[in-house]
């Protein structure tokens, strides 16, 4: 049975559904193909909605109650738009007894955002994390895979600024 409401036809003109066709055909016939499918697709819309979880399920023949409860298990899977740059602060022992939790405070000031948050423009989502792994360059951050690290409270203005100033010199 279809729908009249041509919601299929969209989905056939926009790219990115004819780039998520090609991922879905290229693990279709592989046992525990959902997850790279659903990391790939993540890669090509930037977060997993529903519309596009049930595209997946539908494409694997999976039910979408299997879908989503892969993409809501695992934290690197997100259903809500995540900006460009992803500020994640590790939040871990050893980097908050080192002032990561003012750090965390002072972006939260600077992009006037809470935690899970993106702002209008899309540019930045804040995130908080329990450990990064970089203990020893205690309080650390990362802005998408890029560690920084020994951080002070004063070093946020200077970051959102190099990562808006990256935007700008990207869109020149």
């Amino acid at each position: 049975m279809s729908c009249n409401c041509q919601c299929s036809t969209e989905k056939k003109n926009d790219p990115r559904f004819q780039e998520l066709d090609g991922i879905i055909k290229k693990y279709k016939n592989q046992a525990g193909s959902l997850i790279p499918v659903l990391h790939k697709a993540q890669g090509v819309f930037g977060y997993l909605p529903e519309e596009v979880q049930s595209y997946i399920a539908k494409g694997l023949k999976l039910p979408l109650s299997e879908v989503y409860g892969v993409v809501s298990f695992y934290s690197l899977f997100t259903t809500v738009p995540r900006g460009k740059y992803v500020f994640n602060v590790c939040l871990g022992t050893a980097c908050y007894v080192q002032g990561s939790g003012r750090i965390m405070d002072n972006l939260k000031k600077e992009l006037g955002l809470d935690i899970g948050e993106t702002t209008a423009d899309g540019l930045f989502t804040l995130e908080g994390c329990r450990c990064v792994g970089a203990c020893g360059l205690a309080p650390v951050l990362t802005v998408n895979e890029k560690v920084h690290g020994r951080l002070k409270e004063d070093d946020v203005p200077r970051l959102i600024s190099l990562y808006r100033l990256k935007e700008e010199q990207g869109s020149k």
